[in-house]
């Protein structure tokens, strides 16, 4: 992934050629007589999240420059000094230059310019609209004044209650609705847009990321973890005291900090209320606070008994040969040290012998050596492996990576049972006779023809012997929410469209599971992978239909349940889910990366020790 520069440079680019692809409709230029003089900054914000005067030319627009962008998305805040007596109007304003703006903080100004709605993201990607005047004329009238106040945004001004409902004239959309912003937490950010904000100490709830932005909760009690986080435990309960920080200084002249979840920003963090593509409402700062560390540790799960079998899954994020060997090593160290060596490890992501090289490689036999090798360096047991190659380009990922699931088992505590060679188009299915279930081919893919699994991973199941008793592990990777729209969409609720394939998925998947415990009532069975979904979802509802599976992680405390954290929401997309026949287990979510500024993956693996 690109540093930060670059992924802002790229939304830049959006806006300085091609605009009007996010601009609302109605927000072209208009005419030379369909103009405002002497306009308010508040007369442009108005009083929903769409100016009443998108599109018109505006005049003597006035304010103090609170914040400049010189890079990204280029341009400035100006805020007026002199505030209307409606909450719901924005004092705030962001002028869009295209190029460095000349202005400097604290410059008083005058703008002439089109009010514009523009889109982060684009049209289609559900986003609410951030106001702007595009095509400035900017006057300086004075140098040096005192920076508007900010509005210190603390736990009891952000409401409780997430976001209205979305009007259902309107296609569920909250874009026409009058703002109520000691109501929902959405309408007070998006009245603040533009304006200048503060933030005290506050608790970190999502780690430095590679673009240098962090998140933040100014309600630390709000669904806490004990690790730090803010979890997030169902559609109804969003987590409303979560912000993104950025900073308004390139990272050439000062490094942004680097911070895991559970530490403080502390002192001040000021600067403009931004609003992005990249997590919506963010605190652009011009003070950015300091951090201080709170000593989070990378997790070490118990090692099973001689009598228990410890079955385990990772993402380990597009992992391939040309891959540095600090990652293989770093990765290896994690499953010897951190999940004690299981004894079945399902990998996620691993990619074919020369990764994303688009050149008809299927054959991923190195990386997963390189893999062994390391984990055998690293003190760990000999792995063996088990998977079957994909179709060229079929079952989606980085374009020429062709990622699959594999299956990596130690030999001395567990067998793998070889049944019939296979390939990527072809079927196992579940036989079996006197009560006793088998795969007509393992390893084996799970109905591949299916259109649930078009561009996407599909299952690889394999069945495995330990002290004598079968057990058949199923390695899963659904559908990524890509196209889903997020949490700040205009839409109220969000539409989530990536589930549709998800909900095929599962039911093929449980469709399987039901033909094993049809034939063995009491069979060991483990559905386990990436499923991209979270443990209270529609996906996890349909893979346990019939009660032939539990989502494990619902055996932990909620505020335990996550796996993965996403714009400072802790939550689940990777699970193992067991048959009735697992009876006793214990279960854990092995936090060592998705709370951490140095990952090695993004995900954290999962594990389950049970005895079969």
């Amino acid at each position: 992934m690109p540093s930060s520069i670059p992924r802002f440079a790229a939304v830049s680019a959006v806006v300085a050629a091609a605009l009007t692809a996010g601009l609302l409709a109605g927000s072209t230029s208009a005419a030379a007589d369909d103009s405002a003089t002497g306009t308010r900054v508040h007369d442009i914000q108005g009083t929903t999240r769409v100016s009443p005067l998108v599109g018109k030319q505006v005049t003597g627009v006035t304010g103090i420059v609170t914040g400049v962008r010189t890079y990204g998305s280029r341009g400035f805040w100006i805020q007026d000094p002199e505030a209307d007596a409606n909450p719901a109007t924005s004092e705030g304003l962001f002028v869009f230059t295209s190029s460095v703006p000349t202005v400097a903080v604290g410059d008083a100004v005058s703008v002439n310019g089109t009010v514009t709605e523009y889109v982060p993201g684009g049209l289609n990607s559900g986003n609410q609209s951030l106001t702007q005047l595009s095509k400035p004329v900017i006057t300086v009238v004075s140098k040096g004044n005192a920076v508007p106040a900010p509005v210190t945004i603390a736990p009891w001004s952000v409401p409780d209650e997430y976001a209205p409902e979305g009007d259902p004239a309107a296609g569920g959309s909250i874009n026409g609705l009058t703002l109520d912003p000691e109501t929902y937490a959405l309408d007070y950010y998006e009245s603040l847009e533009g304006t200048n904000v503060r933030v005290g100490t506050s608790r970190v709830v999502g780690a430095t990321d590679p673009y240098s932005e962090l998140w933040v909760t100014v309600k630390p009690w709000e669904n806490r973890n004990w690790r730090g986080g803010t979890v997030y435990g169902s559609y109804e309960s969003q987590n409303t005291g979560r912000l993104q920080i950025q900073s308004l200084t390139p990272i050439a002249q000062q490094p942004f900090p680097k911070a895991n979840v559970g530490d403080w920003l502390t002192g001040t963090t000021e600067g403009p209320l931004d609003f992005n593509q990249f997590g919506g409402y963010t605190l652009t700062a011009r003070t950015l606070g300091t951090v201080e560390d709170n000593g989070l540790e990378r997790e070490t799960t118990d090692k099973q008994h001689k009598n228990e079998l410890a079955v385990a899954t990772y993402n380990v994020e597009n992992l391939d040969p040309s891959d540095p060997q600090e990652k293989f090593d770093a990765l290896a160290k994690a499953v010897v040290d951190n999940l004690a060596s299981p004894d079945i490890l399902a990998l996620e992501e691993i990619q074919d012998n020369n990764g994303a090289k688009n050149d008809g490689t299927v054959a991923a036999d190195q990386t997963v050596k390189k893999f062994t090798d390391a984990i055998l360096a690293a003190g760990g047991p000999a792995y063996e492996w088990r998977s079957v190659d994909p179709e060229n380009n079929k079952d989606g990922g980085e374009p020429g990576g062709n990622i699959r699931q594999v299956f990596l088992f130690n030999p001395e505590r567990v067998s793998f049972t070889d049944r019939a060679a296979t390939d990527a188009t072809s079927a196992t299915a579940v036989t079996g006779s006197k009560g006793r279930a088998a795969l007509t081919v393992s390893p084996g893919r799970i109905d591949p023809a299916n259109t649930a699994w078009d561009s996407s991973r599909k299952p690889l199941a394999g069945e495995f012997v330990f002290r004598g008793r079968t057990v058949f592990v199923i390695a899963n990777h659904f559908g990524s929410k890509g196209g889903d729209e997020s949490i700040v969409s205009h839409h109220q609720p969000p539409n989530r469209s990536s589930e549709a394939k998800r909900l095929l998925q599962a039911q093929a998947v449980n469709a399987f599971v039901k033909d094993i415990v049809a034939l063995e009532k009491q069979a060991d069975v483990l559905v386990v992978g990436d499923i991209n979904d979270f443990e209270f979802s529609g996906t996890t509802e349909a893979l346990t239909d019939g009660d032939v599976l539990y989502p494990a992680v619902k055996s932990l405390p909620r505020s335990e349940r996550y796996s993965y954290v996403y714009q400072g929401n802790s939550q689940v997309l990777d699970q193992i889910l067991t048959s009735p026949g697992v009876r006793h287990f214990e279960y854990d979510s092995v936090h060592i990366n998705a709370e951490f500024a140095d990952q090695d993956s993004d995900h954290d693996p999962q594990v389950v020790r049970f005895r079969p």
